[in-house]
């Protein structure tokens, strides 16, 4: 169902700005002027932002919006933005939203009718995964991990299993613990990158193995903040583990056939057990009985 908009009284400009990484100078030409002209900006921590807007000689004020005031700062957003006033919205650097308080403002704004324009800039994902030296082609971001719990332990699987890189936050406290448990899931040999202070003066980028990575980040705590990409499986370990899946899955569907279970019960059983398309397991299904003269 779209939901209709509310059409308010003047339509104003809610501008979503990237800001440096660490390198003032990355900041953009047009993101310099937008931070020079709104009303306000939404900061999530206005002693770093006011740094960067001294450095371009802004004037405009800082109003903080982070994790624990956004939900009673929407209502005074919209207040300004229906009176015809333009917002900008940065985080503490990269782009907002990213991991970022900022995403309730922005739907609200959407949901009143304003606009809402992207001003594209440094991203310290991106820029640790163009550097990395593994494939582009696909990724997924996860943020900060769990620290513990069922959603950590389900967040190693899928790193795990998978074909594209993989990259995360974490604070250079956790980093070792964090590798050392990634070595345990993944293997040792699965490839790794750390990067930290990215664009600034000690920007590092170690890359090796995940036990290679531990092996060093266990006697050596980085300073700073840290982004690390894992690599996807490679493409022998990717045939084997679907030859391995298959394997089972159709040891799973005889078992489930000497049980005397109809094929479509079994069918779901098995696309449940093994995490296989409905589809698939149906075949497989069908597949272990006509070899077993059921069908």
């Amino acid at each position: 169902m779209v939901r209709p908009l509310r059409i308010c009284s003047l339509v104003s400009t809610l501008y979503i700005v990237s800001t440096p990484i660490g390198n003032l100078s990355d900041l953009s030409i047009r993101a310099t002027e937008i931070l020079s002209s709104v009303y306000r900006v939404l900061s999530e921590d206005t002693r770093r932002t006011r740094v960067l807007i001294n450095h371009i000689g802004s004037n405009v004020p800082l109003v903080s919006l982070h994790a624990h005031n956004e939900e009673q700062r929407i209502s005074r957003v919209l207040e300004w933005l229906e009176g015809g006033r333009d917002l900008a919205l940065v985080s503490d650097a990269g782009t907002p939203l990213i991991s970022d308080p900022g995403d309730r403002v922005v739907s609200a704004a959407i949901g009143a009718g304003h606009v809402v324009i992207p001003i594209p800039g440094p991203s310290a994902v991106l820029a640790s995964l163009v550097a990395s030296g593994f494939t582009t082609s696909g990724f997924s971001f996860y943020g900060f991990p769990e620290r513990k719990g069922p959603g950590r332990t389900r967040l190693m699987e899928i790193i795990r299993d998978a074909e594209h890189p993989v990259v995360l936050f974490e604070s250079p406290q956790r980093l070792a613990k964090l590798l050392n448990e990634l070595s345990e899931v993944c293997g040792i040999n699965r490839s790794a990158a750390v990067a930290r202070e990215l664009t600034k003066v000690h920007e590092n980028i170690r890359r090796g193995t995940l036990g290679e990575l531990y092996s060093f980040y266990q006697d050596h705590v980085p300073k700073g903040e840290v982004t690390i990409v894992i690599s996807g499986m490679d493409r022998e370990a990717l045939s084997d583990r679907e030859k391995n899946r298959s394997k089972e899955a159709h040891v799973l569907a005889q078992e489930l056939e000497e049980m005397g279970m109809k094929a479509s019960e079994a069918a779901k059983e098995v696309a449940s057990r093994l995490d296989l398309p409905r589809n698939e397991a149906y075949r497989i299904v069908l597949e272990t009985r006509k070899t077993l003269g059921e069908v």
